[in-house]
């Protein structure tokens, strides 16, 4: 009999497999009698010297080669379920906190617990003694004690301030539940539950396990975090660039709005259309990033796209702005706020509040950046009412200038504000010049009146003269409208 388990298990650790040894014994051969007859095998007590093979129970013989392919098809799995996990944490926490890990562990404990029979019962599932190889004894070292003299031994750790420790590897130990183990194992290897009492053994097997996934664990986190800590200095680094230039631009355009604190309702439209078409670029360039940085830092994995262009909704920044941490959400959530309110300056408050909780520097416009910026905005938009062929497009590029050179500040403002640019600028500006740019103005809300109303019917022959009589005149009128700008540049240069 002996003979014939000697060649059974021989076989079974040479393939890299497993037997139950069990399945060649004659019925009448129960767990502990099998343990006793596997202690006569030479192939496993060589087993036992090598390393190469371990008992489950009382009669289940498992190869290190078997469990070798089993752990690395669980390491390809683990990797999918760390990303998962942190996937689903708290964002607004980020790792599980303290009282969670420990809630956590207890409910392992519990289910550890249920398995451990009561003194005096049998357990088909013993681990018999021969089969403590290799790993096992980490295995062994997961079921709690609770012995008096540990509990007291913990209780003296606690309050030496070990406790910081132990509750670091309590977390540790939550981050693979066995539970979760033991259903991959049963989903990558079904024919294991062929096993007697199989529930009890892929449980053991579990276990024997997760000591080397917790290891795995640690070194695939520290790993990635290692790696995020690297993409979290080039993420934070680009960002700062860019806040230096988009930050910069949108105070020097912010200065000009203080011409219209007398003009209420054009004030509100140019505060707008700036908050609108440069504030939320910024605000949403910022919010990515942080959403970014805040999952790098906690080891989930993200796909950067440092050339993408961000439009966010509404919905999506707060959204971002409630997934930071502490007082970084409620500074990026008063942000998101002041980006739909009606004011520059508060956003500019906003997000000198967010960017110095982050460890990111505003930059002030000083005097001497300002009068480059000027000079560089000034020639450029130069170039572009010279170059300018679209008679529609020319007209707020002109006021534009032409605000520029009477007032030394640049201006943004959507086409509903162009009128009320020129009457400011009715007062600096010779009457004639003024004439033309409000009939000029006229002439062109006429055209694109006309241009709105056209239904491309056969019938609309009146129409189409009188934009075609609009368009003529408003073509006829470029190059004097240009001169209003060009002429004063050129002689001042």
């Amino acid at each position: 009999m002996v003979d014939m388990l000697e060649a059974a298990v021989s076989d079974a650790i040479d393939q890299g497999n497993w037997i139950d040894c069990l399945s060649v014994l004659p019925s009448y051969i129960v767990g502990a009698d099998a343990s006793k007859l596997l202690s006569f095998c030479p192939s496993l007590q060589k087993a036992a010297k090598s390393s190469s093979a371990v008992i489950l129970g009382d009669s289940c013989v498992i190869s290190n080669a078997f469990i070798k392919g089993i752990f690395d098809k669980l390491e390809k799995e683990l990797d999918t379920f760390i990303f998962a996990t942190n996937q689903t944490k708290n964002p607004k926490t980020g790792p599980i906190s303290q009282q969670q890990a420990e809630s956590k562990d207890a409910d392992n404990d519990e289910g550890n617990n249920a398995n451990v029979p009561e003194k005096g019962k049998k357990r088909r599932g013993k681990t018999a003694k021969g089969g403590n190889f290799d790993k096992d004894e980490d295995a062994q070292e997961l079921v709690p004690v609770k012995g008096k003299k540990n509990q007291r031994k913990s209780k003296d750790v606690g309050s030496t301030g070990g406790k910081k420790g132990s509750d670091k590897v309590k977390e540790e130990n939550s981050n693979v539940p066995v539970e979760w183990v033991v259903e991959k194992i049963t989903s990558l290897c079904p024919e294991l539950e062929e096993m007697g009492d199989s529930e009890e053994l892929i449980r053991q097997l579990a276990l024997h396990l997760r000591p080397m996934l917790l290891d795995y664990y640690k070194k695939r986190k520290n790993t990635l975090l290692s790696e995020n800590a690297e993409r979290r200095r080039r993420l934070l680094d680009s960002l700062q660039k860019h806040l230096d230039e988009a930050v910069l631009d949108l105070q020097m355009y912010e200065k000009a709005l203080d011409l219209f604190e007398d003009d209420p309702s054009t004030s509100a439209i140019l505060h707008k259309h700036l908050l609108k078409t440069m504030a939320a670029p910024i605000a949403d360039k910022l919010l990515h990033t942080l959403d970014m940085d805040n999952k790098l830092k906690n080891g989930v994995e993200v796909i950067d796209s440092p050339n993408e262009t961000l439009q966010l909704s509404n919905a999506d920044r707060t959204s971002m702005a409630k997934s930071l941490v502490g007082s970084l959400s409620a500074m990026a959530q008063s942000l998101v706020e002041a980006l739909e309110g009606k004011r520059v300056d508060a956003f500019m408050d906003a997000l000198r509040a967010v960017a110095e909780e982050s460890g990111l520097l505003v930059r002030k416009l000083d005097k001497r950046v300002e009068r480059s910026m000027l000079h560089s905005y000034r020639k450029d938009l130069t170039t572009q009412v010279s170059s300018e062929t679209d008679s529609i497009a020319l007209l707020p590029k002109v006021v534009a200038l032409l605000f520029m050179q009477v007032h030394n500040k640049a201006i943004q403002a959507p086409g509903r504000a162009i009128s009320s640019l020129i009457s400011h600028l009715k007062e600096e500006v010779p009457h004639t010049t003024f004439k033309l740019l409000t009939d000029y103005h006229n002439a062109t809300v006429t055209l694109l009146s006309l241009q709105a109303a056209a239904t491309g019917a056969e019938d609309e022959d009146c129409l189409d003269d009188r934009v075609l009589t609009k368009k003529e005149f408003l073509e006829e009128k470029m190059s004097e409208l240009k001169s209003l700008t060009l002429g004063s540049t050129n002689s001042e240069n």
